[in-house]
């Protein structure tokens, strides 16, 4: 059957190879092709701005975001509206030709770089320049290696630039990149060490995220977060985006309509200025793969604010609103003028709901980022010399559909009582619900946040590393069973290698895009496993 696409991004590649036909994230055609254009025009004005930088002129920052902005938009589970892409390829293709008319030396350009065409054309141009262009099977494969990268790492720059935090040097970083993957001289050498510098880079950026999220809302506190429902009408949450739920809760203060989060929106109610608003009332529902059915049952009015968003069925896809990155067509998408997102209409839309069906009970605890496991530092470092703390578990990463998922919940119930679960984004969804106790009062699932908080779980290592005077991170007692499912995941791998960290078990699935030989690198230079079963693996990882 002849090919109609080629997507393998995520762990959802169809038969651990691709999609041809359609996604399984329900991808049609069409999307993935605007998307490998929109990310062939992405480096053509990264090529740019990167000349632009070494001529001395300055890159505006409106342009930086554009870039950034791009690169999110093609993040599995983001975006499915063509009409939308097709405009940022326009956008992209306008501005460039601003930027190419500023450049005093034009030669050496790519053809990316030059390249203009009409709407219509756009879709045959894209059937030569997506991911199979590059013959050369490793080339191609660390080529997206470094992609997925960047994707992950501009995701976490949005955030950081909707907080009004940036750092050019990302973002030249970041373009500079985009421009070499054009640049077909480049060795499998120097593009593997392109890939380890983009784990830097991964770190850099995190940290600035971390800063922006706790410079504007507080430093994550030990948190107890409700799991009922009220009788009230409600709002439901779900993506990354703080800055678009902060906002969001001042719009709906006093009008009598509920906030709850969802998915990767959990950890918002551990940042002090976010947890002050008491009609944000807990977290309703999983991880993102469930959405079909909990929004279903949620009742009232949903914003999407970035990934990981499910095709919305036609039963409720008119309560569903989206904003920044995520556009799906038949859903009402909300725009920023001015640094604000006007949410009337969304919360018109809720006020004529029921409220939502009530799904589970009790609570969950979170807000374990890195100063407040600093803050029991002492405690944490006794009971681990006293013998009561053996093991740190890292299980942070996606959670995904695959029903070889429950493999991380028995692994998590098969830990032995003396382990401790460090965890960030949404595969914590498969084991803190779970009871698993604590000891001595430290709870046995330390939740840090969000994807982007993996950081602060490398924070703590490198804490932990100070404390016991180690000189190799490896040498301390914890081991990585990391589950992963899109870009982002792959810009916390890439940073986790940059630091120093081997030993990674990565799962459910090794990553379609490495191809044998690139995995066999990552295996014999840091060690990099899979998983099997949760009972051997919890032999093997833990002795």
């Amino acid at each position: 059957m002849e090919a109609k696409m080629f997507c393998y991004q995520c762990s959802d590649a169809l038969g651990g190879k691709g999609c041809t036909q359609a996604g399984v994230c329900g991808k049609k055609p069409e999307v993935a092709k605007l998307q490998d254009l929109l990310i062939y025009v992405t480096k053509g004005i990264s090529a740019v701005t990167t000349k632009l930088r070494a001529e001395g002129q300055e890159v505006k920052p409106r342009v930086n975001r554009l870039v950034t902005l791009n690169l999110f938009a093609t993040i599995t589970n983001a975006n499915f509206d063509a009409e939308s892409l097709t405009q940022r390829i326009e956008q992209t293709l306008r501005t460039k030709s601003k930027l190419l008319a500023a450049l005093t030396y034009k030669e050496n350009l790519p053809e990316a770089a030059t390249w203009t065409d009409e709407r219509e054309n756009f879709l045959s141009k894209a059937e030569v320049v997506g991911i199979m262009s590059t013959a050369d099977e490793d080339v191609r494969s660390l080529r997206e290696l470094i992609t997925y990268g960047l994707k992950g790492l501009a995701a976490y720059m949005k955030h950081a630039n909707r907080l009004d935090f940036s750092d050019e040097k990302i973002d030249a970083f970041t373009q500079s990149t985009l421009a070499k993957l054009l640049d077909d001289s480049l060795s499998v050498e120097k593009l593997t060490a392109l890939a380890l510098e983009t784990g830097k880079f991964g770190v850099d950026v995190m940290a600035l995220l971390s800063t922006a999220n706790t410079k504007t809302y507080g430093n994550p506190e030990l948190t107890k977060v409700f799991l009922g429902v009220r009788k009230n009408p409600a709002i439901l949450i779900s993506g990354h985006d703080l800055r678009d739920l902060e906002q969001l809760l001042e719009q709906t203060a006093g009008t009598g309509v509920d906030v709850y989060t969802h998915g990767e929106m959990l950890p918002a109610h551990y940042y002090p200025k976010l947890k002050k608003f008491p009609h944000l009332v807990g977290n309703y529902g999983n991880a993102w793969q469930n959405q079909t059915t909990e929004f279903e049952k949620f009742n009232g009015a949903i914003l999407l604010t970035t990934n990981c968003l499910m095709p919305p069925k036609e039963s409720y896809r008119a309560r569903v609103f989206t904003t920044g990155a995520v556009g799906y067509p038949g859903c009402k998408h909300i725009d920023e003028v001015d640094g604000v997102k006007d949410f009337s209409e969304l919360i018109a839309v809720a006020k004529k709901c029921p409220p939502p069906t009530k799904l589970a009970a009790g609570e969950i605890v979170g807000g374990f980022a890195h100063e407040q496991i600093f803050a029991v530092a002492d405690k944490i470092v006794e009971a681990v010399k006293s013998g009561a703390i053996k093991k740190f578990v890292v299980m942070a990463g996606c959670d995904g559909r695959q029903k070889s998922r429950e493999y991380y919940t028995k692994f998590a119930e098969g830990l032995p009582k003396d382990a401790v679960i460090l965890t960030a984004g949404c595969a914590k969804y498969k084991y803190i619900k779970l009871n698993l106790g604590d000891i001595g009062g430290i709870p046995r699932v330390l939740d840090a946040g969000q994807c982007n908080d993996c950081y602060s779980l490398a924070l703590v290592a490198l804490k932990l590393k100070e404390i016991f005077g180690l000189d190799d991170v490896n040498k301390l007692p914890i081991v990585y069973n990391i589950g992963w499912h899109e870009q982002k995941a792959v810009t916390v791998l890439l940073a986790l290698l940059y630091l120093g960290v081997k030993n990674i078990h990565l799962g459910p699935v090794l990553p379609a895009f490495l191809s044998p030989n690139v995995a066999k690198v990552l295996v014999e230079q840091f060690g990099i496993g899979t998983i099997t079963n949760a009972e051997d693996d919890l032999k093997t990882m833990l002795g």
